[in-house]
């Protein structure tokens, strides 16, 4: 019996995909892709955090969608499992956010969240 493929860690909208090709085009120096994680901090506890980077780590989970390569570090795939990223044009900003479904909080400022790790036979079983 043939596994079933894994479903990505994440996916891009097709604004945020245009949006990181845009920017790595730009770039003076080699970009891969996108590096993606959370970290501890702020008000809710935790904070999404992106990088530029020139290469993957043997131990990074690697998304290819829409064009861009988005890397993520094994410590922060529970909380980004499932998790879109878009890119939005508001008024005064632009900005990327992440429609993430185990995000249980935010702060007032929007600045941190609070994210529950996803149980990984439940998501598996309901895609």
């Amino acid at each position: 019996m043939a596994a079933r493929p894994r479903p990505k860690v994440m996916t891009l909208t097709d604004r945020a995909a245009d949006r990181v090709r845009a920017i790595i085009a730009r770039s003076d120096t080699p970009i891969l892709g996108l590096r993606v994680g959370v970290k501890t901090g702020g008000c809710a506890g935790m904070e999404y955090i992106m990088d530029y980077a020139a290469e993957a780590s043997p131990t990074d989970e690697v998304v290819e969608d829409k064009g861009v390569t988005v890397l993520i570090d094994p410590k922060a795939i529970l909380y980004l499992l499932g998790t879109e990223m878009d890119f939005v044009t508001e008024k005064m900003s632009q900005r990327f956010v992440f429609n993430n479904p185990n995000q249980t909080s935010a702060c007032g400022c929007g600045e941190s969240v609070a994210i529950t790790p996803a149980v990984p036979e439940t998501y598996v079983s309901a895609v």
